[in-house]
């Protein structure tokens, strides 16, 4: 038997609700807004078919209206965010967190991977009135976050191998044999330091949370030059590679209680 057949074969079906995670996982999956017509266009559904699955879905707060189109709110974020593994990730790296920010005057922010993408689950303000961070929530495709390089370069063979084929499938050979090998040498030297891509001015300071199977997050701090300055980048980056090694620590003990 198939898989079609085997997939036509089960004993319940609810066509509605499968249009519905069809909408959610094609926005997660895409990153960016979609129009209705965009949607219909990748689902093989009919505009008629998809308008009732997303006014439901918007009038649950699933998702929302922007100026591009509809996009994911929070809502299945913290939903996600209840359940135990992450839930305590967050809780052994808040008060880490917030010392690394005192003590580096920057904000930080504690980022997971999902799929081909990376997100950001937890973050804390610099202190005093000047700093940059980004929502929790804020989703961006693995090839193009520094986060990535880590999460890539830190990982073990398998997780790689699985990585590298969804990477291929949807950005190409060429530009993922790029971020390959820029990631490979990031988790040789277990940090990142690389000017951000998309805002002036910032340059993103990483380093990988491991646990028992590799690496589990990354500890960010996007580095702003401030005058006069407050701490050193250099001093920063210590800072922050050993924020993470004790979040490291508390993951591990915790999974071992």
């Amino acid at each position: 038997m198939s898989l079609q057949d085997e997939t036509d074969d089960r004993k319940y079906r609810a066509p509605a609700l499968e249009k519905g995670l069809d909408v959610l996982e094609l926005l997660s999956s895409h990153g960016e807004p979609m129009t209705p017509s965009q949607m219909s266009g990748v689902l093989g559904r009919s505009v008629s078919e998809l308008f009732r699955m997303i006014q439901v879905l918007e009038f649950r707060g699933y998702i929302e209206q922007s100026p591009d189109g509809y996009r994911l709110t929070n809502r299945l974020f913290t939903l996600g965010m209840a359940q135990a593994p992450v839930k305590s990730l967050v809780e052994a790296a808040l008060p880490i967190m917030r010392e690394l920010a005192n003590a580096t005057v920057q904000s930080c922010h504690l980022v997971v991977r999902s799929g081909e993408q990376i997100v950001v689950i937890a973050r804390i303000e610099g202190p005093g009135d000047l700093g940059f961070s980004v929502r929790v929530g804020y989703r961006r495709n693995v090839i193009d976050a520094t986060s990535g390089l880590m999460f890539y370069g830190c990982a073990p063979a398998a997780e790689k191998a699985d990585l590298h084929e969804r990477l291929v499938a949807r950005f190409g050979a060429a530009r993922t044999n790029r971020f390959i090998k820029a990631a490979d040498e990031a988790g040789a030297r277990g940090y990142v330091e690389r000017p951000s891509d998309f805002v002036r001015g910032v340059t993103d300071l990483v380093a990988p949370i491991i646990g028992a199977d590799g690496v589990i997050a990354t500890l960010i701090s996007p580095y702003i030059e401030r005058t006069p300055p407050t701490c050193a980048m250099d001093v920063a980056v210590e800072h922050l590679r050993r924020a993470a090694a004790s979040i490291s620590v508390e993951m591990s003990a915790a999974s071992q209680a």
